[in-house]
């Protein structure tokens, strides 16, 4: 798995941007829905939650059915993002395991690591370096 700090990230999405849609990387939010819709997420994510409320355990064979559904295909390219980088880490070995060939997970996430007030979006990830995101 590809570990990308999140301006190498967007730079990889956009330096494919000109290729067929079926050979983009596939931007894979992995967070509860909720959580990408109150907190924000990056322009063009799919969401396909690693897990989900009310069980909050992940369920392996359904992520990986869900993306391979989404992909098309096992041979292109996948990004994964969630809050902090931690749970792609999980998510993103799944799906090598399920044989997709490419997959990359933005490091830091969506919001980034906590600082010493218990704060996040104000050390890294991919708000804190300005890149672009959306809130419903």
């Amino acid at each position: 798995m590809q570990h990308l700090l999140p301006r190498q990230a967007w730079d990889w999405l956009q330096s494919l941007s000109a290729r067929p849609a079926e050979q983009r990387p596939l931007f894979v939010d992995v967070r509860m829905e909720v959580e990408s819709l109150y907190v924000g997420r990056p322009p063009g994510v799919v969401q396909v939650p690693w897990y989900e409320y009310p069980e909050l355990r992940p369920d392996a064979q359904r992520f990986v059915q869900q993306v391979e559904r989404e992909a098309g295909s096992k041979e292109r390219p996948l990004l994964l993002i969630c809050r902090s980088g931690k749970r792609t880490l999980d998510a993103g070995a799944a799906l090598e395991a399920a044989g997709f060939g490419e997959v990359a997970h933005v490091l830091h996430g969506f919001e980034g690591d906590l600082d010493a007030n218990f704060h996040r979006s104000t050390r890294n990830g991919w708000r804190f370096d300005g890149l672009p995101w959306e809130q419903m």
